[in-house]
């Protein structure tokens, strides 16, 4: 499959070291672009719920690829979220071509965007992180649960269903936070001279302009891959939403992950220069 060539590409809650993460699909999808900035946009490793009992090596393969694309130059903004919000007290470190930071802002063919996270508009976060952190895992659970019941429909041949968003399109609670969410990145975006937002957090993939009384933004939302396997693709000035379909790749491709034969990353890529920043950072 030839590689198609992004400018930029933004990814958000993958989620490693969860159950509910779909690394072979996001592996699939990250070798077949050719980006010259990747910006991770929050909760791509889930710290909260890490456990050295669930690792899977399409989970390293995910951060190898992520490593060989700093070895290639291309530029890789890691954005730090809620779940990997212990990676915070080391922003503004980088390394080569990857750069660690709370949040961004580039100027975008004359315009400006503004990407980060999001938790900070999540009142549950700032207020009650342990019944934030809870229901993190009861969400896990649920994804769990729902692949094995999908795994029995895909046997029977019948369509596949998602628990969470069947729950959330029940709740009127959950589509007004949703919509609140976007508003209100919305109207600080506005008030800063932003034309871009770009969040992650909320797992619901948008583009689409907002209009206040005080102006107008484009908001985007990276969505997330557990289970709606998006991304955002902005080339020649505009932005689209990214969604992985199966039928688009060959099953083959995920053996692709892997390094090349004789290919040393630490050779290139010296990772005791960033581990002696983080010890000065603890010190």
């Amino acid at each position: 499959m030839e590689k198609r060539n992004v400018e930029i590409a933004v990814i958000s809650d993958v989620h490693l070291g969860t159950y509910g993460c779909q690394a072979k699909e996001l592996l699939k999808y990250l070798k077949s672009i050719k980006p010259k900035t990747l910006i991770l946009n929050g909760d791509i490793i889930d710290i909260w719920q890490f456990s050295k009992r669930y690792w899977p090596e399409t989970h390293m393969k995910i951060v190898r690829k992520l490593m060989k694309f700093v070895v290639e130059c291309v530029n890789v903004y890691y954005l730090t979220g809620n779940h990997d919000e212990l990676l915070r007290k080391f922003a503004d470190m980088n390394l080569g071509t990857f750069y660690l930071q709370n949040k961004l802002v580039m100027e975008l063919d004359g315009k400006k965007a503004w990407f980060f996270h999001g938790d900070i508009f999540d009142v549950t976060m700032q207020h009650s992180k342990w019944l934030a952190k809870l229901g993190a895992i009861g969400y896990d659970s649920l994804i769990l649960l729902n692949s094995i019941v999908n795994s029995l429909l895909t046997f029977w041949g019948k369509e596949k269903m998602s628990f969470s968003k069947k729950i959330k399109t029940k709740f009127k609670d959950a589509v007004k936070f949703i919509n609140s969410f976007e508003e209100t990145a919305a109207e600080i975006a506005i008030e800063n001279g932003y034309q871009y937002v770009v969040c992650g957090h909320i797992h619901h993939p948008e583009k689409r302009n907002i209009l206040t009384e005080n102006g107008e933004v484009m908001y985007l939302n990276s969505g997330d891959w557990i289970e709606n396997l998006t991304a955002l693709e902005y080339n020649k000035g505009n932005w689209a939403v990214f969604k992985y379909d199966a039928r688009n790749f060959t099953k083959d491709e995920i053996e692709d992950g892997e390094l090349s034969d004789g290919e040393d990353l630490t050779s290139k890529l010296d990772v005791n220069i960033l581990l002696q920043k983080i010890k000065i950072e603890i010190a």
